[in-house]
């Protein structure tokens, strides 16, 4: 069943498993949304002002997006005769862009429920339908009501409903709309780094300080390091003895490699000069390509591991893995809102921005920011194009978003595919648990005492690429084969609540599932056997000789294991363009595919606990902690090379 259609029908059978009947609720309308889960360390308050101005987004039924699935699969699969046909961004708007029923039918409706025309816009895009009105207004349009919810430690404020509803006859116009009940499970975003990370979900393991050995020559692949320490300490080397990589780019001015981090995260160049002067001295003084996202700053007022360790991480190993590519920096939101996955996606697709925000601000930095100190301009849509690689080390637990919410941002990541671009997330670094080990009630509610499984979104999207994390056992070296990474972290992976069973995994999930049953009910994991499957792929994930703050210390995390392989994948493109072909977009169909087995290490050992259980093992072939395994990069690039 195609991924999309099958979340089109169940948003379609919401209604009749939602809505009760109701004496408050007219006979023609039906609950569209529910909350997905009660946001945790958040209570509520009181009703919202009635008299308070709301401006409201009604995302659009997009046409042709049943088909998505199957239009991705016909550039990306190593099969199709029109593998790497990638698409415009023009064709992706004129494909997907909503009917003129569907907006008749929203605008019809908004108007004969007594909102004049001057109140209502639809966007440039014609995704979007934006209502300015009041909350009493919107309350009696969607028939719910706003109530205030209060951070606890904190004090922070922010609205929402729990459900709302629509006529039935505009349900099949509408996916989403904001601000409703996609509840915001972050505060303000220099609170959450401080707490280590807990908003988005990096996940990274920071530990004491030391004292790596110093490289003796150019850190190229012809010159390797000590290799000795690698089971203790990871370094540029060590992935490069692991993963087989030995290749120079050679088309950097044509090929392109970004990496995400939300403000306040921010590296600082003291830290790339200490690590490259360590293991990479021709690269010391090299800075990456700065793209500022929605008044984004690299900011320095604020130093300490959990401001820099994500963002000196990341391209301390990305920039050193491909050196001399290029690496652009997508640096999002300002200090006062920060920004979250929809804020990068319309930078890169303008195709998903609207004129003034279709962001949700229970999810998103919402600009122009009218906050004290925040951005006041524009949003930025679509001011670069999609970089064929994109690295993202950041998640939150899949339980705290909705079906509509899901699909709608998943099918944007499909389009980054369509257009050529290909896209990692970390899968997680709790097992099976999801932030802050927190996993799911039987109701799938977020429960400290909870057994249920609670994987991580975004890497749940079928249209992503899913990293896991690996490591070298204490004693081995890097000739040996690695295990699934059980060092202070533990690779994120299982089964989503929410997506369907991809074509291009069901064979291999099937597989897994038969030969290697996991010893629990329902009751632990979505064990239908027709879900997607996480993680896709993986790498080393552990003790990863970072520089930061000025000085060294090992760091763990799959959020370390996402730039390492966005880095190989990068370093595919280059052969790939430099032979005159395009980049490889969306590599899931053809590293699930056996024509790509030779160029995978396939990791049999470990497993990834969590929720009172040892989660799941893994085992010859995909498994939900190690995906296909990890890359080989020497017999990866004549695999992508013999593709057209």
């Amino acid at each position: 069943m195609r991924i999309l259609a099958y979340l089109a029908t169940l948003i379609s059978l919401l209604p009749s498993v939602l809505a009760a009947p109701s004496s408050t609720l007219p006979a023609r309308y039906a609950v569209h949304e529910r909350r997905a889960a009660e946001p945790l360390h958040w209570h509520l308050s009181r009703r919202a002002n009635p008299s308070s101005a709301l401006p409201l987004n009604i995302g659009l039924r997009q046409q042709n997006i049943e088909n998505i699935e199957e239009m991705l699969m016909a550039v990306s699969h190593p099969s199709s005769p029109t593998y790497g046909q990638h698409w415009s961004a023009k064709q992706v708007v004129e494909t997907f862009s909503p009917t003129n029923e569907t907006i008749g039918s929203v605008l019809t409706w908004l108007m004969d429920s007594g909102f004049s025309s001057d109140k209502i816009r639809v966007s440039g895009n014609r995704g979007w339908v934006q209502l300015h009105a009041t909350i009493a207004e919107i309350e009696e349009l969607l028939h719910t009501e706003y109530h205030v919810y209060t951070h606890l430690e904190t004090g922070e404020e922010q609205i929402g409903c729990k459900t709302y509803s629509l006529p039935v006859r505009i349900q099949e116009h509408v996916d989403l709309i904001r601000p409703t009940v996609h509840f915001n499970h972050h505060p303000s975003p220099a609170y959450e780094v401080n707490k280590r990370f807990g908003g988005l979900g990096v996940g990274d393991d920071v530990g004491p300080t030391m004292s790596p050995k110093k490289v003796q020559a150019s850190a190229s692949s012809d010159s390797p390091g000590d290799l000795s320490e690698c089971d203790s300490m990871t370094t540029l080397d060590c992935l490069r003895a692991l993963y087989n990589i030995n290749y120079t780019p050679v088309a950097t001015d044509k090929n392109t490699f970004g990496v995400v981090e939300f403000t306040p995260q921010a590296f600082l160049e003291a830290d790339l000069d200490l690590f490259f002067a360590n293991f990479s001295p021709s690269q010391v003084g090299t800075r990456p390509v700065t793209v500022l996202i929605d008044g984004a700053v690299v900011q320095t007022d604020n130093q300490a591991p959990s401001f820099n360790v994500e963002s000196d991480l990341d391209l301390e190993y990305a920039m050193g893995l491909t050196t001399p590519q290029p690496v652009t920096l997508l640096q999002v939101g300002d200090l006062v809102e920060g920004g979250s996955f929809d804020n990068w996606l319309d930078a890169v697709d303008a195709s998903f921005c609207t004129f003034e925000g279709g962001d949700d601000p229970s999810q998103d930095g919402i600009y122009p920011d009218t906050q004290p100190g925040g951005f006041d301009g524009p949003e930025d849509c679509g001011i670069l194009p999609p970089p064929n690689v994109v690295s993202i080390s950041y998640a939150q637990d899949e339980s705290s978003v909705t079906p509509a919410f899901a699909m709608r941002q998943c099918a944007e990541h499909a389009k980054l595919g369509l257009m050529g671009s290909s896209v990692f997330y970390s899968s997680g670094d709790r097992g099976v648990a999801g932030n802050g080990n927190v996993c799911l009630d039987n109701d799938g509610t977020p429960d400290a005492n909870g057994v249920k499984f609670n994987p991580q979104f975004p890497a749940t999207c079928p249209f992503v690429t899913a990293v896991g994390a690996t490591q070298i056992n204490p004693g081995s070296t890097v000739s040996d084969p690695e295990v699934a990474c059980m060092t202070r972290i533990f690779s994120g992976g299982g089964f989503s609540n929410i997506y369907s069973l991809p074509d291009y995994q069901s064979e291999a999930v099937s597989s897994y599932l038969t030969n290697n049953p996991p010893p629990f009910t329902a009751q632990r994991f979505n064990n239908s056997g027709n879900s997607r499957a996480i993680p896709d792929i993986s790498a080393n994930g552990a003790n990863y000789v970072v520089a930061v703050n000025g000085e060294f210390r090992l760091v763990f995390g799959t959020s370390a294991s996402a730039p390492v392989v966005a880095s190989i994948i990068t370093l595919v493109n280059d052969a790939r363009i430099a032979a005159g072909k395009k980049p490889v977009g969306f590599i899931n169909p053809a590293i699930y595919s056996d024509q790509f087995k030779n160029g995978l290490n396939d990791i049999t050992t470990g497993d990834n606990p969590g929720c009172g259980s040892n989660g799941f093992s893994a085992a010859v072939g995909w498994d939900p902690v190690t995906g296909v395994g990890t890359p080989n990069l020497a017999n990866l690039i004549p695999l992508f090379l013999n593709l057209p």
